[in-house]
């Protein structure tokens, strides 16, 4: 999302996390359509060539299974929510933050 409009969706596959690892997850976001203002589509422009800085926030709902000692839980859904900014010059991440909203079984 850019200043709260959503600009596209994008979908990880599945996969099995083993206990205390880090994974780092790609997926390509897919932009259909996006409907800007006039205005946001110039602060857009503004923010990424003249300030060097685009402010994004990534929105998602994880759903994942537990497995302790061979017994996998119900399903929990997880909602996450990242911060970042990015440098179209330097065609890199230069800020993040990540955290998760709530937990539903």
């Amino acid at each position: 999302m850019y200043r709260g409009i959503p600009l596209g969706r994008g979908t990880v596959p599945g996969f099995y996390q083993p206990a205390h690892s880090v994974r780092q997850v790609q997926t390509t976001i897919a932009v259909d359509r996006v409907n800007l203002l006039q205005t946001d589509a110039a602060d857009l422009l503004r923010d990424a060539t003249v300030n060097d800085r685009v402010e994004l926030r990534v929105l998602g709902d994880v759903g994942a299974k537990i497995r302790i000692l061979g017994f996998t839980s119900p399903g929990v859904q997880v909602s996450v929510d990242c911060a970042i900014v990015i440098s179209p010059r330097k065609q890199a991440l230069t800020y993040k933050q990540c955290g998760f909203d709530g937990l539903s079984v």
